[in-house]
């Protein structure tokens, strides 16, 4: 998400960085760029003028053109006004007293029955709550059943199906078994439709005005851009929404939607849905996504994301060996399965600072996240003594290693290549020695300082 917009933006504020001082028409000029990327991007007009008339006057200020280093007090402008755009932080679920209702609504199509499986596991694991899940969609088939389904996967309790039921007696039934049954959160996935019509909007008002809801959250797919704004704008005006969930960003390069719904409707954006599995459900950092639009990095979401998925016990491990400076290709392939579980090498490097100006270098390089797989089938092809003594594999067993995993002799040898490396770099940091440059980092290697077998063709 806001891939483009991140693209277009880095270019405008390189020039004005390499600039020494700045003039009311450079400022012009910058955020007449600044315009045409936002509206690219999909970003309501009106939103995009109003951001343009909050930036401008502080970026023609006196403290700006006189400072310093005026293009990076522009673009600290532009970032504040990002962050008040997208709302000044995030806004938690509310989560009252028990059992708390919170209703999804949206259009058919958006994700929401998905969503809300991984609403349900988000709060059943971060937030200790029991949850209970309920399908009010009696008009698509099999639509109770995909939430039980989702539900049996997450290990969230859904309410039983009974036949003939319509969406206000499901929704009394689910409200008075979540209090005999002490549940936290009640949440209840409504019917959607291919468009905005009155019937809908009649159907979900009636639900809302029996169950009383602590939250009203309409999920939207982030790839319908500009008619994203406009359908949010049609279920707030009828139904006073308290959050919205945007799905499927990772299919989105332009992130238009997330820049306009919050002005457009008042209403924050709480998550953000990136993949199918049911744990690819984040919360909406609005200071974090400005910083990604602007190529600032996320090491802060990085972090977090990092300790709620990795295998503390199995990391603690890895870095004992490391210190005794010994590293196994086993020890690699738990390095491979991390980096997976951390949303891969794009995921990853997505998240830290001024990745954006080596894309171009990244997408030459072959970076795609298959490489993991495939280096993970190569470690998997070799016997145990080969993996805990890759140096007695020699050439007939490369050929036989390569032949089991699918893969060219070459891809073996530089895997071989980049786990000698790293088992290098461990043993001289096990010695107290200074840790040395990844390989790549000195040029003629690897873009981004990653070992150069993580990239095909490359040596």
């Amino acid at each position: 998400m806001f891939e483009s917009l991140q693209s277009r933006l880095t270019g405008v504020f390189d020039k004005l960085r390499g600039r020494g001082a700045l003039s009311e028409a450079d400022v012009d000029a910058a955020l007449g760029e600044v315009r045409t990327a936002l509206i690219e991007a999909d970003v309501a007009l009106s939103v995009v003028n109003d951001f343009i008339a909050k930036v401008r006057p502080r970026a023609i200020g006196e403290s700006v053109i006189r400072s310093v280093q005026p293009g990076q007090q522009v673009i600290k402008i532009v970032h504040d006004v990002l962050v008040e755009t997208l709302g000044q932080e995030n806004a938690a679920l509310n989560i009252g007293s028990p059992p708390a209702p919170i209703l999804m609504v949206g259009l058919q199509g958006s994700g929401k029955t998905t969503t809300s499986a991984k609403l349900g596991l988000l709060l059943q694991t971060r937030e200790k709550k029991r949850v209970l899940m309920a399908s009010l969609d009696t008009t698509r088939p099999a639509a109770m059943e995909q939430l039980r389904v989702l539900g049996e996967q997450a290990g969230i309790a859904t309410l039983p199906i009974v036949a003939g039921q319509g969406p206000l007696d499901i929704a009394k039934r689910a409200m008075a078994s979540a209090k005999v049954g002490g549940y936290d959160a009640v949440i209840l996935d409504t019917a959607g439709r291919q468009h905005v019509d009155d019937q809908l909007m009649a159907e979900v008002a009636a639900v809302k005005a029996l169950v009383n809801p602590h939250e009203t959250l309409l999920v939207a797919d982030a790839l319908t851009g500009q008619d994203a704004v406009n359908i949010a704008k049609s279920f707030n005006d009828r139904l006073a929404v308290t959050g919205i969930i945007l799905t499927r960003v990772d299919g989105d390069g332009r992130g238009g939607a997330a820049l306009s719904m919050r002005s457009v409707t008042g209403a924050p954006i709480k998550f953000l849905g990136a993949g199918e599995k049911l744990d690819a459900l984040e919360p909406f950092h609005p200071a974090r996504v400005a910083s990604r639009i602007l190529d600032m990095g996320d090491v802060v979401s990085l972090v977090e994301k990092a300790s709620e998925t990795l295998d503390k016990e199995e990391t603690e491990k890895i870095a004992a060996k490391m210190k005794k400076g010994q590293f196994d290709m086993n020890d690699l392939k738990a390095q491979l399965n991390q980096m997976k579980k951390l949303g891969g090498m794009k995921g990853v490097l997505g998240m830290l600072p001024g990745v954006g100006k080596i894309k171009g270098q990244l997408d030459a390089a072959g970076l795609d996240d298959k490489i993991l797989t495939r280096q993970e089938a190569i470690i998997q092809s070799m016997t145990k003594t080969e993996r805990t003594d890759p140096d007695s594999i020699n050439g007939s067993r490369r050929k036989r290693i390569a032949a089991g995993a699918g893969v060219e002799v070459s891809e073996v040898n530089k895997l071989l290549k980049m786990h000698r490396q790293m088992a290098d770099m461990m043993k001289k940091m096990g010695k107290g020695g200074r840790m040395p440059m990844m390989p790549g980092m000195g040029g003629g290697g690897s873009p981004g300082g990653l070992p150069p077998g993580m990239f095909p063709g490359r040596r």
